[in-house]
């Protein structure tokens, strides 16, 4: 149940006819993981902690470094030097102090990631290399969890959701990741966030964002972005969606794959 200070809270969500209070309550049972306290999860973390979702897990091995403060909103100068996890406990403490906070001061790696997924009801990707989005988004087929993934360009950035272990209106499956993405690009072909740069506030778009699908996933309303890729172009500020499929080629879920 509800307290009366958390219906306070969130009475802006409890009058919305898409959420209300069975909603709410929904949020409040929800327990998601958010791979990754940087720039895409610090204003997911943020709005999910608002939003009112019982039980956050954060998993980060990294320290706050000056250069982080640009983007990673979730920290301030005061925590240059603490883990990532400690200083997104206490920011999302300030925001709501109904939500427990599971920090996994670790990497995600493919000895701990299905048995970690496997925790949480929902997961959001806010890594920043190919090698973990490939790893979390196998691990969650495999954990059947619904994925919630975002990146980043210098100017740009893009989002999904992948529900890959079940079929759609049509009897056909969701797509995989590697449906969208068969392999990852060679080495060196996309430059690192040092080197190329990274335009701070597209980040807390792309972030708010993949919190909206989060909440999406656990209330539900609306059309999702399972199977369709939302595109943002910063420079000419452009919003873009495209729809892809099942491969059946794919080596997860297609034939002579997965399950």
């Amino acid at each position: 149940m509800l307290s009366s200070e958390e219906l306070e809270r969130y009475a802006r969500h409890i009058v919305l006819r898409e959420i209300g209070g069975p909603g709410q309550q929904k949020l409040k049972a929800a327990r998601v993981l958010v791979i990754g306290a940087g720039g895409l999860g610090s204003p997911a973390l943020l709005y999910l902690a608002a939003a009112g979702v019982g039980t956050l897990g954060i998993i980060d091995d990294d320290k706050v470094s000056l250069s982080n403060l640009q983007r990673q909103v979730l920290h301030g100068t005061a925590d240059i030097g603490r883990a990532k996890t400690q200083s997104a406990e206490d920011a999302i403490a300030r925001v709501n102090p109904h939500v427990a906070v599971e920090r996994h001061s670790e990497r995600i790696t493919a000895e701990n990631a299905e048995q970690l997924i496997a925790k949480y009801d929902v997961v959001l990707d806010g890594s920043d290399n190919f090698a973990t989005r490939y790893l979390v988004s196998d691990a969650a087929f495999r954990a059947k969890r619904p994925l919630v993934m975002g990146w980043l360009g210098t100017m740009d950035g893009a989002l999904t959701t992948l529900r890959p272990y079940e079929t759609n209106s049509d009897g056909e499956r969701n797509p995989t990741y590697r449906c969208l993405f068969p392999e990852p690009p060679p080495d060196g072909t996309v430059p690192a966030c040092e080197e190329a740069g990274v335009l701070g506030a597209l980040a807390g778009v792309v972030g708010s964002l993949m919190a909206l699908e989060a909440v999406r996933e656990i209330a539900p309303f609306g059309e999702g972005l399972v199977g369709r890729l939302l595109m943002i172009d910063a420079r000419s500020m452009r919003f873009e969606t495209i729809a892809y499929a099942w491969d059946r080629g794919n080596p997860l879920s297609g034939w002579g794959g997965g399950p």
